[in-house]
């Protein structure tokens, strides 16, 4: 307790949290963990997601905010993306991190099942639907400004919820001669099918999007991103094994109608983008030898929040150059 204690993420300035339940007609509810600008005073809070000098229920401070939804990767959650968040509302963002039913710590029922991403994508449009018409606060919002962050599944997640449109019958072709680690993922005797166009729920309601490490890059050949027109931020580990450059990241860079906002980050596997963590499962807070996880983030967390001031462009602050702020960083930038 006293390390949990210590550890807790300490906004720089003061940072309100919420959680709510989102309704998801006919499956089960959306738990979502929500950020956001305050002038109540911040305490330490222990959630099911971690600890945070916060202010928990605290006031919403501001008019017109800007939303941004979070979507975690493979067997994730809200605390997996913490840390970009807390930074976000500490910039003038609301953000909400839903915990995606059926792919999280807790419940993995649905993934690598034909459903999988088609429950992602519609929770995305749920969960915007709650904050911009039925959160309490929701008059602090200014719904036209809507952003999404997705990291691994949740990069892809966010490339349908833009307009993408993957062929998930590519996933068995692309297994059978060149598998990765989403093969290991389908379940046996189940292969994923896929659901059509018309299954993916879109929504016009994002105005731009940051893409870290997506997954299943290879499902949108030949032309499955083509109705992508929002502005992207499109991160990848140089050394990431788990998503390879050529088949993910690589293509969804190709395949982009409008050129991303490109990183490569030198010595950065997947999980990387992952909140920091000194004590924690080998497997996802371990880091490669020489990459700087805490370092790395103060960049990263720099270049998200430009990205996203430049785009969806905050009151008082001009959308201006700032989307290049990792200029100078170490950061490979290659157009």
């Amino acid at each position: 307790m006293i390390y949990t204690f210590v550890t807790a993420l300490r906004p720089t300035s003061p940072v309100g949290v919420q959680q709510a339940m989102v309704a998801d007609t006919g499956h089960n509810p959306i738990a979502v963990d929500i950020w956001y600008p305050t002038d109540s005073k911040p305490g330490f809070v222990l959630l099911p997601s971690g600890a945070q000098w916060v202010a928990a229920k605290g006031r919403v401070e501001g008019a017109e905010l800007p939303l941004v939804i979070i979507s975690h990767g493979t067997g994730g959650g809200p605390m997996s993306h913490v840390d970009t968040a807390i930074a976000l509302a500490e910039a003038g963002f609301v953000v909400v991190a839903p915990t995606h039913t059926g792919d999280n710590f807790q419940d993995d029922s649905a993934v690598g099942t034909s459903r999988w991403l088609v429950d992602r994508s519609r929770h995305i449009s749920r969960v915007a639907d709650f904050m911009l018409n039925t959160w309490k606060d929701r008059t602090h919002l200014d719904g036209k400004r809507v952003g999404l962050f997705g990291f691994s599944a949740g990069a892809t997640t966010a490339l349908i919820s833009i307009g993408g449109v993957p062929d998930l019958a590519r996933v068995e072709t692309q297994c059978a001669s060149h598998p990765e680690f989403v093969c290991q993922l389908r379940r046996a005797g189940a292969p994923i099918v896929d659901p059509g166009p018309a299954s993916w729920t879109h929504d016009a309601r994002v105005s731009a999007a940051v893409i870290a490490a997506p997954g299943l890059g290879f499902t949108f050949e030949p032309a499955g991103l083509a109705s992508v027109r929002v502005p992207v931020q499109l991160w990848t580990g140089a050394d990431d094994q788990t998503v390879p450059y050529a088949t993910n990241v690589g293509i969804v860079r190709r395949l982009l109608p409008v050129p991303p906002e490109f990183h490569s980050v030198p010595g950065a596997g997947h999980t990387a983008f992952l909140r920091p963590c000194r004590l924690g499962p080998p497997m996802l807070c371990k880091d490669g030898p020489g990459f700087d996880r805490v370092a790395f983030h103060k960049t990263f967390n720099r270049s998200v929040v430009a990205f996203f001031k430049a785009h969806l462009v905050v009151p008082s602050e001009p959308a201006s150059a700032s989307a290049s702020a990792s200029a100078g960083t170490g950061l490979d930038t290659t157009p």
